[in-house]
């Protein structure tokens, strides 16, 4: 609490010392510092009031003996008065000085001076002259709409003014200076949340000016993106466009915003993944090439440092999901070609997998899957193609549509025949990068041999679950090979019992012997959820798998939710707080 209390002390002698400076507002620069700090200062008067509703006026007057200048010195300037929040906050500070049962002349003598604030506060944007009614009356106005109605047609002046810059940009004597835009972002900073400015906000931002240096304050870009991911303004995606391009911090600080939503959200799963996504306006920015570019830079780097968490892998493809129907709806005729959007991936890989499940018969799906696994497998392991980038790059740009991964899997576990050997290349890759052609030709030896003893059960009406876990291979006495491999053992293990007629009597008990660790069990609460967002939108009709993957991702939800601890953080936090903390550090001036 000293520490508060010494830090506070600090605060208000510099607001002393600035409001004495702010008092002679005459000068150009004085003006211009008022209207930079002001967001800063009205934050300093909350605090001042929280100090102040604890005391009573002696204990104010003692404690704080310049209060009654510093307070006067705010009420007396225009620039601070402007702004109603600050005359709100004001007013309850002054109230906070006056006696309620005053005991001598002087305590007299403050309580008629705090009133005398208090009425200009209160009356400082009355029109109560003849000269003014006369002024109002004439404009159409009374006089309690003068105030806004005047806001509003110099809004609209200046709105005009910057339009008729950026339509006449080459026309010196049309043209609205450089200073004068920058004086004028500068004074909005404190208002961008009010109603009435938020034309000329957006047309601050879409005013592009003709200058080597941007026009518009930094702080005008912070305050504007604050704004906006607050939902304190609402801005049309042309403006938010403008304002990412302009200004990048604000773009990563959105895209980090986005993070921390999908973290702190209790139910992180497509549908709401989805719902963020969209409600951010990345996506449907990210139709700009550099844009898109930036953000995709984010999600990798947030898979790197998560090592590939299953909520960024889904974040990702529910990005990439909405961004190609934004650029579907706003590109009828595409403006940039995909190229521009992944510019180390091979174009004719970037189109197949571009393909759409559903456009495509489902007896025909195994063509696309494995022209997209030769693909990939030639560039990767064929070192002719160094200019599409190495494995990991191919891997994120495969990544970004992993729709194709969850059929594969499916193609392998429903077909009769001998396992392709595209699909096990492809799978073995979608878990595996990193890994080389012998640890990839390991994972396919592995994951054969499971679906060989899986396909072996196909035919049994009843499968237990001792039987199940033996054909994954999952005994004490035997290795269970790399964690990558285990995870893709286990998906094919959850697809078969969605699928597998006798695979549904005994779904819950292998379910629970699979998920010996809330990790493990939490990997199996999102693949449930993909596979049925993902039938969904392919619009299979599947009603007993959907029925049991229903029931299975209820009680794996119900489950997690038993054991989690009140307060304790939940799996995917752990892995996210590090990638968030340090993207923060690096903003950091």
């Amino acid at each position: 609490m000293a520490q508060d209390s010494v830090g506070f002390s600090s605060d208000y002698q510099f607001w002393m010392q600035k409001l004495s400076l702010w008092d002679q507002a005459s000068t150009l620069e004085t003006q211009q510092d008022t209207c930079l700090h002001l967001p800063r200062f009205q934050e300093f008067l909350r605090q001042l009031y929280e100090v102040l509703k604890e005391m009573d006026s002696n204990t104010i007057v003692e404690r704080f003996p310049t209060i009654g200048q510093l307070l006067a010195k705010t009420c007396w300037n225009p620039f601070i008065l402007a702004f109603d929040e600050s005359q709100k906050i004001l007013i309850w500070c002054l109230c906070c000085l006056i006696n309620k049962e005053p005991q001598n002349s002087e305590e007299l003598k403050l309580n008629s001076w705090t009133r005398g604030l208090l009425s200009h506060i209160l009356s400082g944007f009355r029109f109560d002259t003849k000269e003014v009614d006369l002024l109002t009356q004439g404009l159409g106005y009374v006089p309690a709409d003068y105030c806004p109605g005047l806001l509003k047609n110099m809004v609209l002046s200046l709105v005009s003014e910057l339009r008729e810059n950026h339509l006449n940009g080459f026309n010196t004597q049309r043209r609205m200076v450089p200073e004068k835009i920058r004086f004028l972002s500068r004074v909005c900073i404190p208002l961008v949340t009010l109603p009435d400015m938020e034309p000329l906000v957006e047309a601050l931002l879409t005013c592009q000016g003709h200058e080597p240096q941007e026009a518009l304050w930094p702080e005008f870009f912070d305050a504007v993106n604050e704004a906006f991911l607050l939902k304190k303004i609402s801005l049309p995606t042309s403006a938010v466009v403008c304002l990412w391009l302009r200004h990048l911090p604000s773009l990563e600080k959105a895209t980090l915003h986005l993070f921390e939503k999908l973290i702190s959200s209790e139910r992180n799963f497509l549908r709401s993944i989805e719902c963020f996504l969209k409600d951010s306006l990345l996506p449907e920015a990210a139709c700009h090439p550099a844009i898109f570019r930036i953000v995709d830079e984010m999600f990798r780097y947030a898979l790197l440092e998560t090592d590939g968490a299953p909520e960024v892998l889904a974040a990702v493809q529910g990005f990439t999901r909405c961004f190609v129907e934004a650029l579907e709806k706003k590109n009828k005729q595409l403006k940039f070609t995909f190229k521009t959007y992944f510019p180390y991936a091979s174009p004719s890989l970037v189109m197949v997998l571009l393909q759409h499940p559903k456009d495509i018969p489902q007896e025909l799906w195994h063509q696309p899957l494995k022209h997209i696994s030769e693909m990939l497998r030639e560039i990767v392991e064929d070192q002719t193609h160094g200019s599409y980038g190495g494995p990991f790059e191919c891997w994120f740009l495969f990544i970004h549509f992993g729709g194709w991964a969850d059929i594969a899997a499916e193609q392998l576990v429903m077909s009769e025949a001998e396992p392709s050997e595209a699909l096990l290349w492809l799978l073995a890759f979608s878990c595996s990068p990193h890994d080389g052609s012998p640890q990839r030709a390991q994972i396919m030896v592995e994951v054969k041999a499971v679906l060989s003893r899986l396909k072996k059960l196909l035919r049994n009406p009843i499968l237990s679950a001792k039987d199940l876990q033996a054909a994954a291979a999952e005994s004490r006495d035997r290795d269970p090979g790399p964690p990558l491999c285990q995870q893709l053992i286990r998906r094919l293990l959850l697809n078969f019992l969605l699928w597998a007629p006798g695979g549904h009597v005994n779904a819950r008990e292998v379910t629970a012997l699979m998920a010996p660790s809330d990790e493990i069990a939490h990997e199996m609460t999102v693949f449930l959820d993909q596979t049925l967002y993902r039938w969904d939108h392919l619009r299979m009709e599947v009603p007993r798998s959907r029925k049991l993957a229903r029931e299975l991702l209820a009680e794996l939800r119900m489950a997690g939710t038993a054991m989690q601890e009140p307060g304790s953080p939940r799996p995917r936090d752990v892995m996210m707080r590090p990638f968030l903390h340090g993207m923060s550090d690096e903003n950091e001036p």
